[in-house]
């Protein structure tokens, strides 16, 4: 077991759910914990296992509708649940989504107003105070990294997909032990292991200068690339497992410096109305095309993600990450996510006005976004 503090506290290793999550109810003096986590976890049993694990004198109530891409209605339907309950903290248990979903409900119990006015693109960071409940974070998945990470990604009920990123957002701990990733199916850890591998990849290229983000967005890298591939065909094996975990952390680690058009276009993407696309499927896709249009501004840093990956220095690599996306057994075009033409020209617009535009080191328009979008297809 390790004890890493770099902007939250985390609990690393194999087996260390019971112990990790004790002490940590005990020093935030938690009483009564909303555990925010969805359907699917809820019937391998292992939130009533949360629950059971917490100290006689912790009580826990279990909130289960997590949808698969995190909603305003469904922030909205957890906090009255937390209201109700008069809970004084959150465990999130699950990927990104119930992450970031405890992260939105933990906002807005302890903020007033609709929670539009909290993201990033209406000024929100500074609106965000140091008075949210406490929150601890317990991963199933090795993707999103949310569980160290600053912000929340939610889908507001005009349908945008939008970003709240404040340091109030990061989680009080994290708890993350890669066993309980061993039950993930291959798809979706073919899925999320693709995000946390364009977490790195963006990052490591964003246009910010941040040298001890691009160390962690590396090392984060090769251990994606060097384990997805067993992780996704032989999910039994800890070993693997636990990399990858270790590279979700990474990867989130290192996107405090700031993502790119990966990311802005999957948000826009993401917030289609009666969609469910999967946020790692659409990076995983998108990441090739966004690497050659960045390609002229920062090229020169493609030999050593290039290293990183175990790629010879002569490798094309939109390509080898377009290769490994098919390995893996996933679209290769947003066509096979049935995405359509006229979601495209939704999603061009609000690409250029996600957060993450900002950082991407080639300027995009809605036009290089239609295009992109369009290479993509």
């Amino acid at each position: 077991m390790s004890l890493i503090t770099y902007l939250t506290r985390i609990h690393f290793g194999a087996g260390l759910l019971d112990e990790a999550l004790r002490m940590e109810c005990g020093r935030l003096a938690i009483t009564r914990a909303l555990i925010v986590t969805d359907k699917g976890l809820m019937a391998t049993g292992l939130p009533e296992r949360v629950a059971n694990l917490l100290a006689p004198d912790v009580a826990s109530v279990i909130f289960d509708e997590t949808p698969q891409n995190p909603t305003e209605a469904a922030t909205q339907a957890g906090l009255q649940l937390y209201r109700d309950e008069k809970c004084d903290a959150l465990l999130a248990l699950g990927g990104g989504s119930a992450i970031d979903l405890a992260k939105a409900i933990a906002l807005t119990s302890s903020h007033d107003g609709p929670l539009s006015q909290y993201a990033v693109i209406h000024g929100g960071i500074a609106k965000i105070m140091n008075r949210l409940p406490p929150l601890i974070a317990i991963p199933t998945t090795a993707g999103t990294g949310s569980e160290v990470g600053r912000g929340a990604i939610i889908v507001l009920n005009d349908h945008r997909k939008l970003g709240f990123i404040s340091p109030h957002l990061i989680p009080d701990a994290a708890i993350c032990d890669p066993e309980l990733t061993l039950t993930l199916p291959p798809h979706l850890t073919a899925a999320t292991g693709m995000d946390a591998l364009t977490h790195c990849v963006e990052t490591y290229i964003a246009a910010v200068f941040n040298p001890p983000a691009d160390g962690i967005a590396i090392d984060g890298l090769k251990r994606a690339a060097a384990n997805i591939r067993q992780a996704a065909t032989d999910g039994s094996q800890i070993e693997p497992r636990t990399q990858m975990m270790a590279a979700a952390m990474n990867g989130a680690l290192a996107f405090q410096k700031g993502l790119g058009a990966v990311h802005a276009m999957s948000h826009a993407l993401g917030g289609l109305p009666g969609r469910t696309l999967h946020h790692g499927m659409l990076n995983a896709v998108l990441l090739p095309h966004v690497l050659r249009f960045n390609e002229p501004e920062v090229g020169h840093r493609y030999a050593e993600l290039k290293q990183a990956m175990s790629l010879p220095a002569s490798a094309d690599l939109a390509d080898a990450i377009s290769q490994l996306t098919a390995d893996l057994g996933l679209p290769t075009t947003l066509s096979q996510m049935n995405v359509t033409r006229t979601d495209l020209d939704t999603a061009a617009p609000l690409a250029e006005q996600d957060h993450t535009n900002a950082t991407n080191p080639r300027k995009a328009s809605t036009a290089d976004y239609a295009m992109l979008l369009s290479e993509a297809f």
